[in-house]
């Protein structure tokens, strides 16, 4: 018997096939700057004589990319998503132009606020991108294309930017991108066309800006106040507060406190992201720290992980309706916990390297899960008039939670470093954080979602 999902065109079908292809292309360029940055960073501020501005390098995208995704989500639902990402995408490049031609550090970190703006932009607007062109059906699937799109980077993005660096330099492993981009956003125009909007309010809109650019300031202050000798906890915890009341106009209203439906798919999306990279950060460390592997040796650690993340999605994807939702989440947030949980007991019991390996396969697979799942729920339980911003509050809980979680990570790991296991301190916070989130699943499915969970 034929249903709607085998009706429905496939995402690589003739009508859809070249918006498909731009798209994951958009995604894995972002992705790619993301984590290719990491690698080449360490020569970047040596020739640019920077290194005190190497932490604002990483912070400073990651607080604009909120301002980006805000002000993408209120432009798509008032114009539709084809300004706010034709925007996006030259503010990525001009980012990319600008932190690849930079004579000093300081425009190079100018560069990488720029770059973060738009690509925080970018995504949202690919997310209402999604919405208006493609068949509910048809989500898991282009979800997990974005999924494997941010990815595979992680598996070959530092060994492509340490050969261009080797080879040419570290300007080419941002230059290099600019064409590709441009490219990326060529397919995806012809699509883009006859797609409006909803009806949001200019003063609305502009205050949820404000409160943007607030939280993206809390969470820079976060990230350098906390070890200022003496006052630094009183500033971090000044810092923390100040984000979340800035953050709460930012989501839909309830989600700091788990309100059923939307709320709180917004509410664990956040929370899975800070557990999941907040543990991540840490592992090379660990396995450098404590087995004596070298950094090469460590980083294919994660790469079974990331292979995960890939497969799993790959697979929700196929399942489709098969695969209720709340299952997709149950399962996903679960196995996120359960690998931060074994991590923590390799790192307390003095575990062998390859158990971390394995472990951090199980976390990767439910991020596969949860991660695509979370994105459609969030667009099939919002209108026309609000997907923008539900997209950019979805986009901001991975960034604001991550962001959160490694800066509060950050300070307890040098505040015990002396004195205790901080590797068990940040981990178990990561952990206290995962199951925070398997607790607050039921919370997904209220009146209206409960109607929407075996879509």
């Amino acid at each position: 018997m034929r249903t709607a999902a085998t009706d429905a065109p496939g995402i690589l079908s003739g009508m859809y096939f070249w918006v498909t292809i731009g798209a994951c292309a958009l995604v894995f360029l972002g992705a790619f700057e993301s984590l290719a940055v990491t690698t080449v960073m360490p020569v970047v501020s040596a020739d640019l004589g920077g290194q005190r501005l190497y932490a604002f390098a990483f912070a400073g995208p990651l607080a604009t990319g909120v301002i980006g995704m805000v002000a993408a989500g209120n432009w798509a639902d008032r114009r539709g998503p084809a300004a706010p990402l034709h925007t996006a995408v030259a503010a990525f490049v001009a980012g990319l132009l600008i932190a690849g031609l930079a004579p000093s550090m300081e425009v190079f970190v100018a560069g990488r606020f720029v770059q973060g703006l738009g690509g925080g932009g970018m995504m949202v607007a690919l997310y209402v991108v999604v919405a208006r062109m493609y068949p509910q059906e048809r989500h898991p699937a282009i979800f997990a294309g974005f999924a494997a799109a941010w990815v595979v980077p992680s598996l070959i993005g530092p060994t492509i930017a340490a050969v261009v660096t080797d080879v040419w330099s570290w300007h080419w492993v941002f230059l290099g991108v600019v064409v590709l981009s441009l490219v990326a956003l060529l397919m995806v125009v012809p699509a883009l066309r006859g797609l409006s909007g909803g009806d949001v309010s200019v003063p609305r809109a502009f205050g949820r800006l404000g409160w943007s650019m607030l939280a993206a300031l809390a969470v820079l202050a976060l990230n350098l106040v906390g070890d200022i000798p003496g006052i630094g906890p009183v500033l971090a915890a000044i810092a923390v507060i100040v984000a979340l009341i800035a953050v709460r106009p930012l989501v839909p209203r309830g989600a700091l406190r788990a309100r059923r439906g939307l709320p709180s798919v917004i509410l664990v999306r956040g929370l899975v992201a800070g557990a999941f990279f907040g543990t991540q950060v840490y592992l090379p460390s660990l396995l450098t720290d404590r087995y004596a592997l070298t950094p090469t040796v460590a980083g294919l650690a994660l790469t079974g992980g990331a292979l995960a993340w890939s497969i799993a999605s790959t697979v929700q994807g196929r399942l489709g309706a098969r695969l209720p939702n709340i299952t997709a989440l149950r399962i996903g947030t679960a196995f996120v916990l359960v690998g931060i949980a074994m991590v923590l007991a390799a790192a307390v019991l003095q575990w062998g390297a390859l158990v971390i390996a394995v472990t951090w396969i199980i976390a990767g697979a439910g991020m596969g899960l949860m991660s695509p799942r979370s994105s459609m729920l969030t667009l099939s339980l919002s209108t026309p008039a609000n997907q923008g911003f539900n997209s950019s509050a979805l986009t901001v809980a991975d960034s604001f939670g991550s962001a959160m979680v490694l800066a509060v990570a950050g300070s307890l790991f040098a505040a015990l470093a002396t004195v205790a296991d901080p590797f068990a301190a940040v981990f178990s916070l990561a952990g206290v954080i995962a199951a925070a989130a398997v607790v607050l699943v039921p919370r997904v499915f209220g009146r209206r979602a409960r109607a929407e969970a075996a879509a």
